[in-house]
């Protein structure tokens, strides 16, 4: 940790660009993997975590560490670029033509387990995406960055029981839209 706060001091100070490159590669995979597993799209996930740091490096000269840690920071941002993202014109057109493509390169086996899995992680996430802000933050933060209830609180800045009860009340409320969607392709199926 003495090693990051270094770094950022000389980001902050002298625009380091060897400590801007430490930074970066101390968090690229946590980053990357809290990108894909909400997009399950290399390259989107690839775009979308360069953009983050990107974000990160502009901002950078405003972090004072005094509220939260780095980390938290640079998740709070990952979030926010990601809920940005799902609210694109990008997303729509994207999610259609990415996923096409990407079925079709892959393996005949490996063919029906990725349609299942992109089907079911577009379904949660459009369900996601349909939520306000808060909820989507906590349930982004808990479902893919793997943060405790007591993080999330410090990162969003509220407190621990409001995010507790917020996150149990919007996994009801996604599990009950999913149930209807199920529920609805049984119907028409009839």
């Amino acid at each position: 940790m003495n090693k990051e706060k270094k770094w950022i001091k000389l980001i902050q100070k002298k625009s380091d660009e060897h400590a801007a490159n430490e930074l970066v590669s101390m968090y690229y995979s946590q980053m990357y993997g809290f990108v894909y597993k909400q997009t399950i799209n290399k390259e989107l996930a690839l775009d979308l975590t360069q953009e983050i740091f990107i974000s990160m490096l502009q901002s950078i000269h405003h972090f004072e560490g005094k509220r939260a840690s780095f980390k938290t920071w640079l998740y709070k941002i990952a979030t926010n670029r990601i809920v940005d993202y799902y609210r694109s014109r990008h997303y729509k057109y994207d999610r259609m033509s990415d996923a096409m493509e990407e079925l079709f390169i892959s393996g005949e086996e490996d063919f029906t387990v990725t349609l299942e899995r992109k089907e079911e992680v577009e379904r949660v996430t459009f369900h996601i995406n349909e939520l306000d802000l808060f909820p989507q933050q906590i349930l982004r933060l808990k479902l893919f960055a793997d943060y405790t209830f007591a993080e999330i609180a410090t990162t969003l800045d509220v407190p621990e029981s409001s995010v507790k009860t917020k996150y149990y009340a919007t996994i009801r409320t996604l599990k009950r839209r999913l149930e209807e969607q199920n529920d609805e392709k049984r119907n028409m199926a009839r």
